[in-house]
């Protein structure tokens, strides 16, 4: 963007978004990665589908309007931005910004709105009103041109905002951005993927702090039908459209699975069964560069998550164990689940490995010594090497 008062011209791009960094601007010594991470992510997300440019403090979008909606898509499951908007540009003279104003309320009426106020942001001190004017002056030019509006302060139908930077940017009816982290500013963690509500959630929440995921999924075929995998698949897909991209690794579990049923005791079988694979998914993850685990346990929410058991279970693994929804109860989970887009996906009737063979009186309070006993007696060294070699990987909700 250029810094006088005449507006860049942006001929083939006649839609300009206007998105606000959340988080990241807190950072101090290391801001310029954030910034220069979302701004990847920005990118790869557009494609050909809008063109990203930065100022400080924030960063636009510009795109026809044919493309507006795949740049809306976009935005929608951008991380790391608190806000954005499709804004009005125009040049840093008092009458531009009034003129733009009246439009924008003019608009607001259009859509059926009837109250408004305004609010400004005054980056450059040399614009000749300042914020007290700007919004006057502003709310004078509406109700002028739109007589039908009323001013609210209190309870406004829509705010118009005004900011005066390099040029002057007018908006209203902001969308609320995913904010958190940009993905891949923290690192990389490897997620156990099930088709249920839980772990899709527990990776997004990851990838909401900066993570990058990797995931697996354990099948047991013919126990667990393709139909099954093909779920976790479309759970994939839809989360790794927040986190940039997902490699998700499929493990053949139905030998390992048949020996537990073999040689454990009934009620052992689903701790035991997850203590196998935190051991594979640890393997993997030094496989994959991964420097931790993430599971969806909630605490207390079925047998296997109780803390003793939790306890049975970590002893598998040496890498940290992320558990982003260890104090959400099933309601907070079923809405964020509904808010990313994966609860419609995760309730199809495909049940997954850990479901269908889960005895009917599970163990609730393992001792650790004795659940490392049992597992120990189940020899699964040569079945795990044998789960590694045959896994599959496919890459899943990559962007452009």
């Amino acid at each position: 963007m250029n810094g006088n008062n005449t507006v860049r011209e942006f001929p083939h791009s006649p839609l300009t978004y206007l998105l606000k960094p959340g988080e990241l601007i807190l950072k101090k010594g290391n801001r310029e990665a954030f910034e220069r991470a979302l701004k990847r992510n920005l990118v790869r997300l557009l494609g050909d589908s809008g063109r990203a440019e930065t100022s400080p403090g924030r960063y636009y979008v510009h795109c026809g309007a044919e493309t507006a909606p795949a740049v809306e898509d976009a935005l929608n499951h951008l991380i790391g931005i608190s806000g954005w908007a499709r804004t009005r540009i125009c040049p840093k003279t008092a009458g531009a910004v009034m003129a733009a104003c009246a439009a924008e309320g003019r608009e607001l009426f259009e859509r059926g709105i009837r109250t408004f106020k305004i609010e400004a942001r005054r980056t450059d001190k040399s614009f000749p009103l300042d914020s007290y004017r700007i919004c006057a002056e502003g709310g004078n030019a509406v109700l002028a041109e739109t007589p039908g509006l009323a001013v609210d302060v209190k309870n406004p139908g829509a705010v118009i905002e005004v900011e005066i930077r390099e040029n002057a940017y007018v908006y209203s009816l902001a969308k609320r951005g995913r904010r958190g982290l940009p993905v891949g500013t923290s690192g990389r963690g490897l997620l156990l993927l099930s088709g249920g509500i839980d772990s899709p959630v527990a990776g997004y929440m990851m990838a909401f702090r900066g993570m990058g995921i990797d995931a697996v999924y354990f099948h047991a075929y013919p126990y667990t039908s393709e139909d099954a995998r093909r779920k976790v698949v479309r759970l994939a897909e839809i989360v790794g459209r927040y986190a940039m991209g997902i490699r998700l690794y499929t493990a053949g579990f139905t030998c390992i699975q048949q020996r537990i049923r073999e040689r454990a005791p009934l009620p052992w079988t689903t701790v035991l069964l997850r203590m196998a694979m935190m051991e594979y998914a640890e393997r993997l993850a030094g496989k994959t560069g991964a420097r931790c685990l993430v599971t969806g346990e909630s605490l207390s929410q079925v047998a296997s998550q109780t803390i003793e058991n939790i306890h049975c279970i970590q002893g598998r693994t040496r890498l940290p164990v992320l558990r982003p929804l260890i104090g959400m109860d099933k309601e907070e989970i079923v809405k964020t689940a509904s808010a990313i887009g994966t609860y419609e996906t995760s309730i199809l009737p495909y049940q997954d490995c850990c479901v269908l063979f889960s005895p009917p009186h599970p163990v609730l309070r393992g001792d650790p010594g004795e659940a490392r006993k049992l597992y120990e007696a189940l020899d699964l060294g040569a079945l795990m090497e044998e789960a590694l070699k045959e896994g599959t990987m496919e890459k899943c909700g990559f962007p452009f």
